[in-house]
C-alpha cells in the first residue's frame, strides 16, 4: 500500500477493536486497538502499513496518533471501568521523543474520564534497536501512571528473554501460530514452557494470541494462560464485541478441558500406583541384600523390558551409585556414568525428598531426554532411605499408552 494513499485518504482510517478474553471470569476483559483504512467497499489492514521501516517515521507515528485519538474517544463511550485498552507502539518510535506525544495524548483524555491503569501499552521487544535501559526508564516512568507495558509477539521470532525480564512487563503476550503447523518442533514447545516460567518469576500474565482453532485454546489454557486472544473467539470488528456475548460458549470449552484433564491426571495416578507395586513386587522377589546394584538392574531390565530404556541407581546427593543399563537393540552397560552427579538438574533434590518422606515412587512430567531427543518420562522410586531408582520410559511406551504423552 502507498503510504501516501493512507495519508492522503486519513479520514478513511479507522481503529478495529479485537476482544481479549479472560480464564478466570469467561469474559472480555479488554480490547486491542488494530488499524484498518477503508477503501471503496473494502477495509484493508493497515499492518504491512506500521511494520515497514521505509516510510518516514513521521508518516507512520501521524496515522496511528490518529488512530489512537478516534479509539479513545470510542473507548471512552463504553462507560466501563474495569475495561481495558491494549494499544500498539513501535518501541523505537516510542523513543523518539522519549515517548512524551504517546503520553500526552493519554492525558488529554482524563478529563474526559479515561483512567490510564486500563491503557495496556504493547511493544514488540525483538524489534527493538535502541538502548535497552533507556526503554526500560520509560516504561518506568508509565507505570507511575498505572499504564501496563505488554511485550507483544513472544514465540513468533528470537525473543531475549534477559531482556524482556529487564523491562518487566505485566502482560507477555505468546503467538500460537507456529502451533498451526502439522508437527511444531519440540524447541518450540520448550521456548514456550521457559517464557511460562519467566512469567510466573517476574509477576507477568500469559496472554496467548493467535488462538485459531479449538486446540490451541487447550493448550493456552493448560499453559497458564489467563488471557486468550485469536480468530476462534473473536475477528477484529469495527465495533466493541459484548463482554458476555461469549461466556457461556467458554464456559463449555473450559469445562470440556477441565473434564479431560481430570481424566488424564487420573490416568497418571493410577498408573503410577500400578508402576509403584510393580517395582516393589520385583523387589520382594529380589534376594539380593547388599548394594552391588549390576545385578539388581540386570534383573529389573528384563523385567521391565517391555517399557524402559535405561536404569540406573543415585544416592540422596543425586551421585550415581550403579552403571547405566541401558537398552539399544539389546540391553548394554554403560560403566561410564558410575559416580556422576546429577543434582544440577531442575527438581532433582526436591524430588529426593519427596521419595524419602512419602516412601513411594512418583511419575515424572514429559520432558525432552538429554541424549535421544526423545520425549520420554522417569519413574523414580525410593530402594531405602539413601539410594533412589530411577527408571526411563520410552517414548514409544508413552505413545501406547493412553494419556501418558
Amino acid at each position: 500500500m502507498d503510504p501516501l494513499d493512507v495519508l492522503t485518504n486519513l479520514e478513511k482510517v479507522i481503529p478495529y477493536y479485537q476482544a481479549i478474553f479472560s480464564a478466570d471470569e469467561q469474559r472480555v476483559i479488554g480490547y486491542e486497538v488494530l488499524g484498518r483504512i477503508q477503501i471503496e467497499n473494502d477495509v484493508e489492514s493497515l499492518g504491512s502499513f506500521f511494520h515497514d521501516e521505509n516510510i518516514p517515521d513521521e508518516y507512520r507515528i501521524e496515522v496511528d496518533d490518529y488512530i489512537l485519538h478516534n479509539a479513545l474517544k470510542e473507548f471512552l463511550s463504553l462507560m466501563d471501568s474495569e475495561i481495558l485498552l491494549f494499544i500498539n507502539r513501535d518501541a523505537n518510535l516510542l523513543m523518539l521523543d522519549h515517548g512524551e506525544s504517546f503520553l500526552q495524548a493519554l492525558l488529554d483524555q482524563q478529563i474526559n474520564g479515561l483512567k490510564l491503569t486500563q491503557i495496556v501499552l504493547e511493544i514488540t521487544e525483538h524489534n527493538f534497536q535502541g538502548d535497552t535501559e533507556q526503554l526500560y526508564h520509560l516504561l518506568t516512568y508509565y507505570r507511575t501512571y498505572g499504564i501496563k507495558i505488554a511485550i507483544d509477539n513472544i514465540g513468533k521470532a528470537s525473543s531475549n528473554l534477559d531482556r524482556i525480564g529487564l523491562l518487566s512487563p505485566d502482560i507477555l503476550k505468546i503467538d500460537l501460530q507456529p502451533l498451526r503447523l502439522t508437527s511444531p518442533l519440540q524447541s518450540y514447545y520448550d521456548v514456550l514452557y521457559s517464557i511460562s516460567l519467566l512469567a510466573r518469576k517476574i509477576g507477568a500474565t500469559l496472554l496467548y494470541e493467535d488462538v485459531e482453532v479449538n486446540f490451541q485454546l487447550q493448550y493456552a489454557w493448560k499453559n497458564g494462560g489467563r488471557y486468550y486472544q485469536g480468530y476462534f473467539l473473536d475477528k477484529p470488528k469495527r465495533e466493541f464485541l459484548q463482554r458476555d456475548d461469549s461466556k457461556e460458549r467458554l464456559k463449555r470449552e473450559f469445562q470440556t478441558f477441565i473434564s479431560t484433564e481430570k481424566k488424564k491426571l487420573e490416568t497418571i495416578y493410577k498408573f503410577t500406583e500400578q508402576f509403584h507395586k510393580r517395582i516393589q513386587q520385583f523387589l520382594m522377589k529380589y534376594d539380593k541384600q547388599d548394594e552391588q546394584y549390576e545385578l539388581l538392574l540386570n534383573q529389573l531390565s528384563n523385567e521391565l523390558d517391555d517399557c524402559c530404556f535405561r536404569i540406573y541407581i543415585c544416592d540422596e546427593d543425586g551421585f550415581q551409585q550403579s552403571v547405566n543399563i541401558f537398552k539399544k537393540d539389546t540391553w548394554i552397560v554403560q560403566p561410564q556414568y558410575y559416580m556422576k552427579n546429577w543434582s544440577w538438574r531442575p527438581y532433582f533434590l526436591a524430588n529426593i525428598i519427596k521419595m524419602r518422606f512419602e516412601k513411594k515412587g512418583f511419575l515424572s512430567d514429559v520432558y525432552s531426554d538429554i541424549e535421544t531427543g526423545e520425549l520420554i518420562r522417569t519413574f523414580s522410586y525410593p530402594l531405602n532411605n539413601i539410594h533412589y531408582l530411577f527408571v526411563d520410559l520410552s517414548y514409544e511406551y508413552l505413545f501406547e499408552e493412553e494419556g501418558l504423552l
